[in-house]
């Protein structure tokens, strides 16, 4: 027997994301393609939510 949800499910492929900003070890914070660090864009705050990286997150629980 088939459950009914099954009928109507459709698989969905990930979506495509593409983040605007890249994590910079030397300088160890999230910085945008000019420079700026992440966290200086209000706007790009609003979009992502946060710009945490995982860098120190093996150490410390409140990364």
């Amino acid at each position: 027997m088939r459950p009914f949800t099954l009928n109507y499910a459709r698989p969905r492929g990930l979506p495509v994301v593409v983040t605007p900003y890249h994590f910079d070890a030397s300088r160890q914070l999230n910085v945008l393609p000019d420079g700026r660090p992440a966290v200086s864009d209000p706007d790009l705050l609003l979009a992502v939510g946060t710009t945490t990286s995982t860098a120190g997150s093996q150490t410390h629980f409140d990364d």
